[in-house]
């Protein structure tokens, strides 16, 4: 049995693919008999659970794009240090381990063996480059580094030397899968472009909206169901208005119990990113569910999604070639079932027994455990979560 820190600033409530990682990674490290806690931020609207600790408050920073979790609070270097301290961990595992401010106080706290993961693709690396001296030492901390993709992994290596290695993001096949039940609000026979995602400007609604005003102005059938939400709401509220009143349908954020029933409403997955993707989760949760797609081509993509084999591939920021791929997905009913049948048959090789299994084979080889040990009995996670950070 082993201790593991899985340290992250986001986790529950926030959405997102650092989220699911570290949520799936630590269900399938305590399945296997391993103590687990997750160590986070306070975010708004979080409560009390067993193997998770929350130091520190969250507030929402804009970069690369994007909304992005920083932890603050005047004793989060103190509580973090108790936290690592008491639970005696084996490994403690780096989320985004160079981002400030929690993933650089567990670097540099942490007592024992660290792990880092590296999930971003960067729009731009100039903060990098500038504070490269500073983070220098940081990244030198990590007994192994490790990045999703690689896209995410040539960010890395452009900037820092050593080895680097690729585990993926996985998906949850007993959560996603062809033939869960579909909305009966959404099951009418009117077709389903679903999208799924933070509404930030990298995630190119923008263009999807434009995309289906053009298709709603040539009188075809279909209805959009967005799921998520974020600071371009009031944006794509406005373009849902027009030509493309009464066919988009805004869910905001949907719990995890709920969400596999989208992609099954789902006869197209759309997911018209810009750039700074590094794997694409949404992808491969649509895929593993049966659902084709149509998503831009982007490296982050190419990573988990074949152009012209799980769906179609159009160029970034394109209103027009994205029309175009969603109308042919719309009036070919063949190229849905061909395209989602691939995917489904692609999303089985990203199990997250698969990936687990790579990460506690590194977990095993730095804290020095043979690769099969009799199981003991863990100890309480509510022993460490009874930690408390000034937040």
């Amino acid at each position: 049995m082993l201790r593991v820190a899985l340290v992250t600033q986001a986790y529950h409530p926030a959405v997102g693919g650092v989220t699911e990682h570290v949520d799936a990674t630590a269900r399938e490290l305590r399945a296997r008999g391993h103590e687990v806690t997750v160590v986070t931020s306070r975010h708004r609207g979080s409560s009390q659970e067993p193997g998770v600790v929350r130091v520190g408050r969250n507030v929402s920073v804009a970069y690369n794009g994007a909304e992005n979790n920083v932890t603050v609070g005047l004793s989060l270097a103190r509580g973090l240090g108790a936290v690592l301290a008491k639970g005696r961990f084996d490994v403690v595992h780096v989320h985004c381990p160079l981002s400030p401010i929690l993933p650089l106080l567990a670097l540099q706290l942490s007592p024992c063996p660290v792990v880092g993961t590296f999930h971003s693709a960067l729009v731009s690396d100039a903060h990098l480059r500038l504070f490269r001296p500073v983070l220098v030492p940081f990244y030198r901390r990590m007994d192994r580094v490790i990045a999703v993709s690689e896209t995410a992994r040539a960010c890395v290596a452009a900037l820092f030397s050593g080895p680097i290695e690729i585990v993926p993001n996985g998906v949850d096949r007993a959560r996603f899968f062809p033939g869960v039940a579909r909305l009966e609000r959404f099951d009418d026979g009117t077709p389903n472009i679903l999208f799924v995602g933070r509404f930030d400007s990298r995630k190119g609604l923008p263009e999807l909206m434009q995309a289906c005003a053009a298709l709603a102005g040539e009188g075809h059938p279909f209805r959009v169901i967005l799921v998520g939400d974020g600071q371009l709401r009031p944006t794509i509220e406005r373009m849902a208005d027009g030509a493309l009143r009464g066919r988009v349908h805004f869910e905001g954020r949907v719990g995890h119990a709920h969400l596999p029933r989208y992609y099954a409403s789902a006869d197209v997955f759309c997911s018209p990113a810009r750039d700074g993707e590094s794997f694409g989760m949404v992808l491969l949760e649509a895929m593993a569910s049966g659902v084709p797609i149509v998503a831009t081509d982007i490296e982050g993509y190419r990573c988990v999604f074949t152009p012209g084999e799980e769906g179609l591939a159009i160029p970034p920021r394109d209103p027009r070639s994205l029309a175009d791929a969603l109308r042919r997905m719309l009036l070919d009913p063949g190229l849905r079932a061909r395209c989602g049948a691939r995917g489904a048959e692609t999303a089985r090789s990203y199990g997250w027994n698969r990936i687990v299994d790579r990460h506690e084979a590194i977990y095993r080889s730095l804290a020095g455990v043979p690769a099969r040990e009799p199981a003991a009995p863990p100890r309480a996670a509510a022993e460490i979560a009874t930690l408390s950070a000034a937040p």
